[in-house]
């Protein structure tokens, strides 16, 4: 239960975001690049920490905990190695996202492409992207927030129990449970009560926000986010590792862990492994979808609140840093802290000998609320819930006002307005079809979320499709040839094969590569049967972007060209320097403080650390200099 130290850390906080959404109100109303891009007026840091505080997602560190207590260390690779897609987009695509001079990415179709086909299809993908993705995702965190809300925000012992049980009347008629702690009827609808109250005040004061000081207070806010964030998380981890016992020994606690039979069959040598030949049942199948993966991803360009991010910068230069920073925070500085939290609560809350696989699971991704509610004094327990629930509300404003771009950029504003009336619409106007986007968004995502049977099963769902859409989303800017067909027929393939390999009880990672294989088959037949755009288009295309990529038979200039290509090369290289030093130091750092497992070719662990920051600390001036340079 709430200390009154601890609510007047989160009230404070509140007080705060909401201030600032009002202090922003009038910037943003004056129209949608003012609402929707902040001006393009935003520094590359705080872009960056804004990107950072949004994939802090408050389901994140529960899924990082169950992951390291059933797969260990080496399986978090399935999200460090969005590195690369992060770094793709900050050396070779922030800055074509910035000249393209959109509001969403789905009006970069009618600037890449060309006629009613390419109309045809930005509405297409503001419907699939803004709507069902996006509420999907969004119906995910809310009934992640769930887990967090629940042993905290006790609204049945703090309302008037009249109120109280007129909301609990209301939730026993739609039938609904919205705990997972559905085994005691006795608790189920109080638990279902206190639970739905807490996402409606958390969604209620996030969409006040950000729905009237538009992206300016939702950067404002989410850089405060990310500080209690990190704050929080870093104290969090000083009481983990002394419960457990203090870095020297954790080590060994975790060895110790072998005599208890843990479900999955993981020993302690594995669970600190972060190289494949020492980690927990990899196969060359599984390496190839987590090498793969960063690749056949939606966000495999940018698309979306990234690429939002980036076109909001105030030049080029900040969208690269923003990009860069971003990656550094979420791969590097955030796993440091997350790693020896996993393995500590792993520590403290060993399972019973005999547990299911299942349970263990679960038990694991509690444990780091437990030792929230347990470990932590007055106040710091504030903290960390703010900081929870503030890493929550930064993922909810920026899903609320990216989907609304589409919404009235794409759709009212294009589809509605200029192709269906045949008018213009007025700036103001559109303003407040955003904000009313806001909050029909919301309350689809609601809905979603009462009939979603478990976060796993939705997740998997959006990893299906992003699968589909990945590679062709990457050509449109590096090859000349792609066309508006390539993306439809990536689109069906998605449509079609998702639901199918949803009901297939198989290999997860079987499933993402015969997606993404499929797509790219149909969008390769798309291309050659139905051939390039138009060539005008190309070149008007290739003369406001300036993509990089082969574009040869477009450039007017070959000279240029050439030039161009050079320039490629070298960010390319300075991409995989960059990825380089941040996997190195990622791993050297991860093997000092947690003494993890080294690979069987190195004689020592010194050694091994000592190897990986010192590559990591070499190959930097390469791609810090190329950062610094202005295009």
């Amino acid at each position: 239960m709430f200390h009154w130290i601890d609510a007047t850390i989160l009230l404070a906080f509140i007080f705060y975001t909401v201030i600032t959404g009002f202090l922003n109100k009038d910037k943003a109303g004056e129209n949608l690049e003012e609402y929707f891009l902040a001006g393009r007026s935003l520094k590359g840091w705080k872009a960056g920490v804004s990107m950072a505080a949004t994939q802090f997602a408050a389901d994140t560190p529960l899924l990082v905990t169950g992951l390291i207590a059933t797969s260990g260390i080496f399986s978090l690779w399935r999200l460090w190695i969005y590195a690369l897609s992060f770094l793709l987009m900050g050396f070779l695509l922030a800055g074509a996202w910035r000249r393209a001079n959109v509001l969403t990415d789905a009006e970069l179709t009618e600037i890449r492409y060309h006629g009613n086909l390419a109309t045809a299809l930005r509405g297409i993908k503001a419907i699939y992207f803004g709507t069902i993705f996006n509420c999907t995702v969004l119906a995910m965190v809310l009934l992640a927030a769930t887990r967090i809300a629940e042993p905290f925000l006790l609204w049945n012992q703090w309302l008037p129990v009249g109120l109280f049980e007129s909301v609990q009347s209301m939730v026993q008629f739609v039938g609904v449970p919205f705990t997972i702690n559905t085994n005691n009827p006795e608790t189920l609808w109080i638990l279902s009560t206190n639970n739905l109250i807490s996402i409606l005040t958390i969604v209620i004061v996030t969409t006040l926000y950000s729905t009237t000081g538009g992206l300016r207070s939702v950067v404002q806010t989410d850089v405060l986010q990310f500080f209690i964030m990190m704050i929080g998380t870093s104290i969090y981890c000083y009481f983990v590792i002394k419960e457990a016992g203090g870095l020297a020994s954790l080590n060994q606690s975790i060895q110790n862990l072998d005599t208890f039979a843990l479900p999955s069959g993981i020993n302690s040598k594995e669970i600190l492994a972060f190289t494949p030949d020492q980690a927990y049942q990899v196969s060359y199948g599984l390496l190839g979808v987590f090498g793969l993966q960063w690749l056949i991803q939606m966000n495999s360009d940018g698309t979306g609140y990234l690429a939002q991010r980036s076109m909001a910068c105030r030049s080029e230069k900040d969208a690269k840093f923003a990009a860069v920073l971003f990656t550094f925070l979420q791969v590097l500085v955030r796993s440091l802290l997350w790693l020896p939290i996993g393995l500590g609560l792993l520590v403290i809350f060993t399972p019973e000998v005999g547990s299911d696989l299942s349970t263990f699971t679960a038990t694991s991704e509690a444990s780091f609320i437990w030792g929230i509610q347990e470990l932590l004094p007055v106040g710091v327990k504030g903290i960390m819930i703010t900081a929870m629930l503030a890493a929550l509300a930064s993922t909810v404003d920026t899903h609320l006002n990216w989907g609304s771009g589409y919404w009235t950029n794409d759709l009212y504003k294009r589809i509605w307005c200029e192709k269906i009336k045949k008018e213009n619409a007025h700036p103001r106007t559109l303003v407040w079809v955003a904000r009313f986007s806001n909050i029909c968004i919301l309350f689809i995502a609601l809905f979603i979320m009462a009939f979603l049977d478990s976060i796993q099963s939705a997740w998997k769902g959006s990893l299906l499709i992003g699968a589909a859409m990945g590679v062709p989303l990457l050509m449109r800017w590096f090859w000349w040839r792609m066309n508006a067909w390539g993306e439809i027929a990536s689109l069906i393939v998605a449509t079609v094969s998702v639901p199918f390999f949803l009901i297939y009880d198989g290999s997860e990672f079987l499933s993402l590569l015969l997606i993404a294989f499929l797509s790219l088959t149909a969008t390769l037949i798309a291309i050659f049967v139905k051939g390039p755009e138009d060539k005008k288009i190309l070149q008007q295309f290739y003369e406001k972007v300036q993509p990089f990529g082969f574009w040869k038979a477009i450039a007017a200039d070959k000279k240029n060209y050439e030039i161009k290509m050079g320039q490629f090369k070298k960010r390319l290289l300075s991409l995989i320097l960059c990825a380089l030093t941040c996997f190195s130091l990622l791993v050297g750092l991860g093997t000092l403080i947690v003494q993890g497992t080294t690979p069987e070719f190195v004689p020592s662990r010194t050694i091994w650390v000592a190897m990986c920051l010192i590559i990591g600390i070499i190959v930097s001036p390469y791609w810090i200099k190329n950062l610094r340079d202005k295009k």
